[in-house]
């Protein structure tokens, strides 16, 4: 098992609703912090798609389904949105009660500041201003269990060494699994190449203004070595998701005007 490490209890909200990524652990939203609506979400070949728009400010919302408490570790473009550190499972994140829900509107600064996120082209955005532009347009979520003491007694001091052990090796493992290149993309097919002429430069997520966004450090000692589950949405333009075929190029939008006339009475 993993030893206690020091991490941030998320500031709890009230209220649910429909999630965008939904786990057995736990589920994960984008919200559009200037109107609070969810961000509608696509399935696409498998995968979760968001459609983000160049300047607005969003929040990451996590809810946990379980009944106990959850470590979150959540990425944004492949960075660790407390830390900083080029992302990894097994860095630190946000610890949510059972059934608790939280709103994370930015990257973490101190104990009580995060600055905003919000989507913007890929040269602004904070991993590419920080080098590492390589994974951007990608939100992770790694979701740990809690590791609680069996009502039996403790393991004696020798099995319990060797028990941590193993877990260290498991971690190694899995960070080296997780570092292997991952397969070529198949080429495109002609329809698919003709899209992609008409995409626009990636959207990426920025580093705004400060926020006030307290948060206090606990203690959590993680069941697994590994996450429980993990969740991957994918954001972009509008523009990019159609190149992709993500979504239909003729989606009907909804019209203010659709029709003229008075207010009839209801049928």
């Amino acid at each position: 098992m993993l030893k206690l490490v020091s991490v941030l209890a998320a500031a709890l909200l009230t209220g649910c609703a429909a999630i965008a990524g939904a786990g057995s652990l736990a589920d994960v939203a984008v919200i559009n912090r200037t109107t609070g609506e969810r961000l509608q979400v696509y399935r696409h070949a498998g995968r979760l798609y968001v459609e983000g728009k160049a300047g607005e400010r969003y929040a990451v919302e996590l809810r946990n389904r379980s009944g106990g408490r959850i470590l979150t570790v959540l990425s944004v473009d492949g960075v660790n949105a407390v830390t900083g550190q080029t992302a990894a499972a097994s860095q630190s994140g946000y610890v949510l009660s059972s059934g608790g829900r939280a709103e994370i509107a930015g990257w973490r600064k101190d104990l009580g500041d995060v600055a905003a996120f919000y989507f913007t082209a890929l040269p602004d955005s904070y991993a590419a201003r920080t080098g590492r532009p390589d994974n951007v347009g990608v939100i992770g979520v790694a979701v740990y269990q809690e590791y609680l003491e069996p009502p039996r007694a403790r393991l004696d001091a020798p099995a319990l060494a060797k028990t941590e052990a193993a877990g260290r090796m498991s971690a190694g493992d899995a960070a080296g699994a997780a570092a292997a290149p991952p397969a070529a993309a198949p080429a495109p097919s002609e329809g698919a190449a003709q899209r992609n002429k008409m995409a626009e430069e990636k959207l990426g997520t920025g580093h705004g203004e400060r926020i006030h966004a307290p948060t206090y450090s606990t203690e959590f000692r993680r069941a697994s070595s590994t996450p429980g589950e993990a969740i991957t949405i994918y954001y972009d333009s509008r523009q990019n998701l159609i190149a992709l075929g993500v979504i239909p190029r003729y989606a009907k939008l909804p019209q203010p005007f659709p029709n003229g006339g008075f207010v009839p009475d209801p049928s």
